[in-house]
């Protein structure tokens, strides 16, 4: 991910703390599943160590594995889009420790204070624009005759 979709890069320290203010720390196993594509976003999670992959559903083939996260990197962004529901699913390929953060809490402080809410819309575009590049040259490279022609 690039330097501008980290956490740390994303948001001023004084939004950071604000937004770190409603986390809490969880851990997943190996092979978790984190969120399914389709189902209701109601959380999101900030990576502190480990990987997640993100992956895409591909009608009668295995789910497509669009992109790995690490640390400092966002996991999710459907909670903040109306109607609320994941575009991808995450996986954990490693152990992962994470920040998670409840959604409605963190829309609500986003209403609640105009600059950080643009802040964290901001932040949150640039990663649907990056994760959006990614599953396009994922998705060439699995499934076009002559990939993406990235080199």
């Amino acid at each position: 991910m690039t330097s501008t979709t980290t956490l740390a890069a994303a948001l001023p320290a004084e939004h950071r703390a604000r937004l770190m203010s409603l986390a809490h720390e969880v851990s997943f196993d190996v092979g978790t599943r984190l969120f399914e594509e389709g189902r209701h976003a109601d959380r999101f999670w900030i990576i502190k160590t480990g990987t997640v992959a993100l992956d895409l559903h591909v009608p009668g083939r295995q789910a497509a594995v669009i992109e790995s996260l690490g640390h400092g990197e966002l996991v999710g962004w459907s909670w903040h889009f109306t109607p609320y529901v994941w575009q991808l699913g995450a996986e954990a390929a490693s152990p992962v420790r994470a920040y998670e953060f409840d959604a409605e809490a963190v829309r609500k402080l986003c209403d609640e204070n105009p600059e950080f809410g643009r802040a964290v819309a901001v932040w949150v575009g640039r990663v649907v624009a990056h994760r959006l590049q990614s599953a396009r040259i994922r998705l060439l490279d699995l499934y076009a005759p002559y990939g993406s022609g990235a080199k």
